[in-house]
C-alpha cells in the first residue's frame, strides 16, 4: 500500500463535501426536533 499525497490531496474536495452532507443532515435533523418539540407543547 502506497501513500500517495497527490491522491491524497485531490481527494480532500470529496472529504469535504462528504462532511458538509453529514453536517446539512444533522441540521435537518436538530431543527426538526425543536419544531416538534414547539409544537407539542401547546
Amino acid at each position: 500500500m502506497n501513500f500517495n499525497p497527490s491522491a491524497f490531496i485531490s481527494n480532500l474536495r470529496y472529504m469535504g463535501l462528504g462532511m458538509l452532507g453529514i453536517m446539512i443532515v444533522i441540521g435537518i435533523i436538530i431543527i426538526v426536533t425543536v419544531l416538534l418539540t414547539k409544537i407539542g407543547k401547546k
